[in-house]
């Protein structure tokens, strides 16, 4: 039998007492403003930093040289304009580091122009990326246009997400939606100068507009999150392949997959790109210094130990594995308490994470940035679930202490 602790007499810890109460009556009474506030607060200042302290990694290089293609024909000139944009952009010590690892890799690419173009299909694949830079560098430096792009996808990926809480009656449990995005490296995301973010925003309004029923904006959005970063063809297969098994009515999708299908393949040819098997041979087992013919033939033992080597250092180096394994593990919690996800969001979450187990199965590279798309979204999925959960503990607890809580020990 439950009993009442006896009442503080100490002064300091009655006072305590009070104050603890208070906070707990204020936040429970608040609860979905303080949430709403401190998540905004915490892209705002992710936002800043993208701005004032961007990284300034070396695929800078050939997504400039991609964006401004067609005013420089002549491939050295090429080079010298994506090198001496990024040299005007960053500082000296940065670009060192970009062009100079002791005659590594990076010295190679900043004498050799030749060489240097030749990994461009790898890059000119991330159309809308190399689109939307291009037009806005003719109003402001081609590397502010990367800072724009990425201050811009963190506020558009927190509005999305505020919206999609509060839609779920969920704002309250937006720091714990923050939380995670601090676990799957949101800010190291925001502060690179690659399409990954501007994907992932993109993928969240498609995501968002799917669970609304707003067919139309799924299309669009999920066919430019494609345009952004085609790799989400994966995820797109997978969902398209879930809702007609399961026989879900959702053009929207089905649409946006059919159009980046189509897509994929015409993009792929105009940016002559290398191949799956040359693309994961660069990216994964060696850096080969240029790409004109490179066709290595396909071997199962290079794959297998491109795919091991992938898998040590994403579970010892990144964070992707474990958000979504807490993802999955929220859904057994919620589902095992009797709040399921309904069919049309159930089918989501299975296809993201089969989505992201496909992608690192295709393409096994260990970076969190390239299923950072998929981390999210399940737990915004699940913040409805997680609501009901809350709000049904929080009835079951007052009941239980009307009924067994009493004034003291009567043994």
């Amino acid at each position: 039998m439950l009993t009442r602790s006896p009442a503080p007499t100490n002064p300091l810890d009655r006072l305590t007492e009070a104050g603890l109460a208070w906070g707990e009556g204020t936040y429970a009474r608040l609860a979905a403003p303080i949430g709403a506030a401190a998540f905004a607060l915490y892209i705002l200042l992710t936002a800043v930093m993208a701005w004032f302290m961007p990284d300034a990694n070396w695929d800078m290089l050939p997504y400039l040289a991609v964006a401004e293609e067609g005013a420089y024909p002549d491939v050295q000139a090429l080079h010298d304009y994506a090198y001496g944009t990024v040299k005007a952009g960053v500082s000296a010590d940065e670009y060192k580091i970009l062009t100079d690892d002791s005659g590594g890799f990076r010295s190679h690419m900043a004498g050799n122009a030749a060489d240097f173009h030749s990994l461009l299909g790898m890059y000119r694949i991330k159309f809308l990326y190399a689109e939307i830079l291009s037009t806005m560098s003719s109003v402001m430096s081609p590397v502010e246009a990367m800072r724009v792009v990425s201050v811009l996808s963190v506020l558009l990926f927190g509005t999305i997400a505020l919206l999609w809480l509060r839609s779920e009656g969920a704002l309250a449990l937006a720091p714990v939606v923050g939380a995670v995005l601090i676990m799957a490296d949101f800010g190291d995301a925001a502060r690179a100068a690659t399409p990954d973010l501007l994907c992932s925003a993109l993928f969240l309004g498609g995501l968002f507009a799917y669970v609304r029923g707003r067919e139309v904006a799924t299309a669009i959005l999920l066919f430019l999150a494609f345009m952004a970063r085609p790799d989400n063809i994966v995820f797109l297969a997978i969902f398209a392949v879930l809702l007609v098994a399961f026989r879900q009515k959702a053009w929207g999708a089905l649409a946006g997959f059919a159009a980046s299908l189509a897509a994929y393949f015409a993009i792929s040819h105009w940016a002559q790109h290398p191949g799956w098997w040359s693309h994961l041979w660069f990216s994964s087992i060696e850096q080969h210094y240029n790409m004109d013919g490179f066709d290595p033939p396909f071997s199962a033992v290079a794959y297998l130990r491109a795919f091991a080597v992938s898998m040590a250092r994403a579970v010892s180096l990144n964070n992707w594995v474990g958000v979504s394994v807490l993802a999955l593990a929220g859904w057994f919690a919620s589902s095992r308490a009797g709040f399921k996800l309904d069919c049309r969001a159930g089918i989501l979450f299975a296809a993201l994470v089969l989505g992201v187990l496909a992608k690192f199965t295709v393409f096994p590279i260990h970076d969190t940035r390239i299923y950072f798309p998929n981390l999210i979204p399940p737990f915004l999925l699940l913040a409805g679930p997680f609501m009901a959960l809350w709000a049904s503990a929080g009835i079951k607890g007052r009941r239980a202490a009307v009924l067994h809580v009493v004034p003291g020990d009567k043994s």
